[in-house]
């Protein structure tokens, strides 16, 4: 599996990356970038199976690049999951409109793996 974590802060990646590792899925190549337009850039060069997400980003913020990631045919059903601090129950409820599920932080590698699962369906891990 190939995943590509976005988020601005290089602690909160290696902890998201740290946290995946600890789920037990057979991961291939983990990229990152901390902000949405870098991610958009690795999305054109790679092949992603899953997309994480940070809200709060400068550049580019996760919800202007999960709203660029769905318009782009390529990646229009890209599974992806928002990980924030996030609270605002009109924001969560769009996140969910726009097909990403959500994780709130902070998060344990148990929660982690049932959005991953949830997302990907059991078959493909």
């Amino acid at each position: 599996m190939t995943i590509l974590v976005v988020d601005d802060s290089p602690v909160m990646r290696r902890m998201i990356i740290r946290t995946i590792n600890l789920c037990g899925i057979d991961i291939d190549t983990i990229y990152e970038a901390g902000n949405g337009y870098e991610g958009l850039e690795i999305l054109e060069k790679h092949w992603i199976d899953i997309l994480f997400i940070d809200v709060n980003m400068p550049v580019m913020d996760g919800m202007e690049m999960l709203k660029k990631v769905r318009e782009r045919p390529d990646t229009r059903d890209l599974p992806v999951l928002i990980i924030s601090t996030e609270s605002n129950e009109n924001r969560i409820r769009t996140i969910a409109e726009c097909g990403a599920g959500f994780v709130h932080k902070p998060f344990t590698p148990e929660n982690l793996k049932a959005r991953i699962l949830e997302k990907l369906g059991a078959s493909q891990i």
